[in-house]
């Protein structure tokens, strides 16, 4: 057994009560700890210590108070990292880590006004002072995370959920490629054991002909309004949008769709697959888009957007077809048809534990050998 302590850092962390903020940092600290690997996390949010299926979770007093100077970690995790904490922690305690594993997701390198879109006109942050507050906060972040991992690249590994990720981060962190030449990885994100386990079931009987599952509805990014405009243009159809959110409270519902005005657990998605014949999951932006991901390896046909992290992402699946967002009248019916008639044969698992967190796994025993 290859014995492995590892501390990670977290913004925020799924809590005992059901939160799942930031779970797919939690769903690899399970797999490690059932690979026998000691795994204690700081949340910089968490007001008190707990555990949770095996992982030991830390508020950053009790680091300092009693870890800092008391246990020794092989590495540290770093998933997404900011510099509210994540910076402040990395400049007083690093010196303590032989080794760092820098995790990217998205938004923490990336310029946001110009891979984002523009909020709806409906939300709050839509002035142009906040634009501007947000544009001047993207130049400040990306510099000091450009000199710091010049700094720290030479005992530093860099983990990016696709290659869009890292050409993103080499676009807008401004990093020279050749200074993490022989330390970046693409490692994709895993998806939920239930998208492993469970298929698709093409023989059940089907209330909706598409469904689309947003956590956020007024994300502009998860493009609500591209659904609504797809069901608008495509009224023999059946259209299901699950979600919170004040977008059809702004914005009129056509009748052939029914909003479900709550969040589901991830058994909860499976019934609601298993009810619909096609999910669409249109996006303006995304590093990799885990929820497409699980239900397109669920089995489900998945109609998603012509973007180049969506066509990287799913590139193997038989059962993704793409549409173009700005296209105003966009004609489902073909696509629909088309998606309907494939057989697919057998299970992708492109992102199941075994190709994803295990890669993770094997990564950190290949350094510290």
């Amino acid at each position: 057994m290859f014995y492995l302590k590892i501390l990670v850092l977290a913004e925020n962390y799924s809590k005992p009560d059901g939160s799942l903020s930031l779970h797919y940092i939690h769903t690899r600290n399970k797999r490690y700890v059932q690979n026998g690997i000691d795994v204690s996390v700081i949340s910089f949010r968490a007001k008190n210590d707990y555990l949770l299926d095996g992982v030991k979770v830390y508020t950053l007093k009790t680091y300092k108070k009693k870890l800092v100077k008391r246990y020794y970690y092989d590495l540290l995790v770093s998933h997404a990292p900011n510099l509210k904490n994540h910076y402040k922690f990395l400049k007083k305690y690093s010196k303590h880590f032989d080794n760092i594993f820098f995790f990217f997701h998205g938004h923490e390198v990336l310029k946001t006004s110009e891979i984002y879109p523009e909020p709806y006109g409906f939300c709050k942050k839509n002035s142009g002072f906040f634009t501007i507050m947000r544009d001047i906060y993207d130049i400040v972040k990306l510099r000091i995370w450009r000199k710091y991992f010049e700094k720290i690249a030479y005992k530093s590994q860099f983990v990016f959920v696709s290659n869009w990720m890292y050409d993103m981060f080499i676009k807008f962190v401004g990093l020279d490629p050749e200074i993490i030449s022989n330390r970046k990885h693409i490692i994709y994100n895993c998806i939920g054991e239930q998208f492993e386990r469970n298929n698709y079931k093409v023989e059940k009987q089907k209330e909706y002909d598409f469904i689309t599952i947003r956590n956020n509805l007024d994300g502009s990014k998860y493009g609500i309004d591209i659904v609504t405009r797809i069901a608008k243009n495509n009224q023999q159809y059946k259209f299901c949008v699950v979600g919170k959110g004040d977008f059809y409270k702004f914005n009129k519902k056509p009748q052939n769709i029914e909003w479900i005005d709550k969040h589901l657990s991830h058994e909860e998605i499976i019934d609601f697959l298993n009810k619909s014949k096609c999910a669409l999951l249109p996006t303006r932006a995304d590093a990799q888009g885990v929820m497409a991901c699980e239900m397109a390896t669920f089995g489900i046909p998945l109609i998603t957007s012509n973007i180049d992290v969506c066509k990287e992402v799913f590139k193997e699946f038989e059962n993704v077809a793409f549409i173009d967002n700005d296209k105003k009248d966009i004609d489902i019916k073909p696509i629909f048809n088309k998606l309907q008639n494939i057989k697919v044969k057998g299970k992708n698992k492109k992102y199941f534990a075994k190709n994803t967190v295990d890669k993770e796994i094997e990564l950190f025993k290949t350094i510290l050998s």
